[in-house]
């Protein structure tokens, strides 16, 4: 009997596969789509995410990152990471390199959903397989999270994110988000003559229509050449606990707040560490302790700034907050760019 499905063949699937190997574990991966996978994504990998991915053995190449910036329509700020350096890179670059790795590591990696789930005490029955356990990395929209009963009903805010690949050279280090009167666009350094521009907002509208809140992007990006919309949400998603019996969750399918703050590589990562650890030491159940200490702090500063910018007085006063006061922006960045 297998120690471990997962169901899910993303990046953090694939993570969570490496760190089973490295634990010792038997495991396979179950992934419905075919070869490398595209999603609409920031693609700032922030330093704690390509620390954990260089200790994987997975290398990447891309654009350093060396900081954040916020921008309005007439003044920014800036916070160096202190950390490390990040990196922007396209997401099936990622998605290739974490596959090719689990490939090195003999992991098998199945196309095929997950269609059934038999709690059986000590073992789980999965689409009439046998496993002693389930991790479940299977993104926002989970369906192991509804087969075991843990989904929770959608709740406000709601929030929806588009992205394109503009080809232009960046012009700088940092990720620049932009704030508008309904969101916030994200352009992210990917490559030497390319970037991301990702936009959040609680308006369910075309990309080209967003855009209108973000003059200085649409100036940046005028006359250059761009991929088409990929799209996501709503963002958030949450989840009644993290373990069922031997199911665990990790990265979307455990509960997702929003991708303001731009770090969900590494506490998804930060989880699938901690779900192995649990499953190898016999002890599933201990995750769910583990999964609050890595989420409290990016959930306490992501929902609150999310919740807090909804106010239209705060989210204009948010940029020159940040210039009043640059060494608090620069902590708070720093909080979120360290390792889960």
């Amino acid at each position: 009997m297998r120690d471990l499905l997962i169901a899910g063949g993303g990046p953090i699937g694939l993570a969570t596969a490496l760190y089973a190997v490295r634990a010792g574990l038997e495991v396979t991966v179950r992934e419905p789509r075919a070869g490398v996978i595209d999603k609409a994504c920031g693609e700032g990998l922030m330093p704690g995410a390509v620390a954990a991915l260089r200790d994987l053995g997975v290398e990447l190449g891309g654009s350093p990152i060396t900081g954040i910036r916020y921008v309005d329509r007439h003044r920014h700020v800036d916070a160096g990471f202190t950390s490390g350096t990040g990196l922007g890179v396209r997401r099936t670059e990622l998605h290739a390199a974490l596959r090719e790795r689990v490939q090195s590591a003999g992991v098998r990696v199945v196309e095929s959903p997950v269609t059934e789930i038999e709690d059986r005490g000590d073992h789980v029955r999965v689409d009439g397989e046998d496993v002693r356990h389930v991790v479940a990395a299977d993104g926002l929209h989970s369906a192991v999270r509804r087969l075991v009963g843990l989904e929770v009903a959608r709740t406000s805010p709601r929030r929806y994110g588009q992205r394109v690949h503009v080809r232009c050279a960046p012009w700088t280090s940092l990720v620049e988000v932009h704030w508008g009167s309904a969101g916030e666009a994200y352009l992210t350094p990917v490559g030497p003559d390319e970037i991301g521009v990702a936009v959040l907002s609680a308006r369910r509208r075309p990309f080209e229509e967003l855009l209108e809140d973000f003059p200085l992007v649409r100036e940046r990006i005028a006359g250059h050449s761009r991929s088409s919309v990929r799209g996501a949400g709503p963002l958030r998603q949450r989840s009644r606990r993290r373990v069922q019996g031997r199911v665990l969750l990790v990265g979307d399918a455990a509960g997702y707040v929003d991708a303001l703050t731009g770090e969900g590589l590494a506490v998804g990562m930060a989880q699938a560490r901690a779900a192995v650890d649990a499953v190898a030491s016999g002890d599933p159940a201990a995750y769910e302790k583990s999964w609050s200490r890595i989420r409290r702090r990016h959930d306490a500063l992501t929902l609150g700034l999310v919740t807090a910018t909804r106010v239209p007085v705060v989210r204009r006063a948010l940029v020159p907050a940040a210039r009043a006061v640059p060494t608090v922006f620069r902590a708070a960045v720093n909080q979120l760019a360290r390792p889960a």
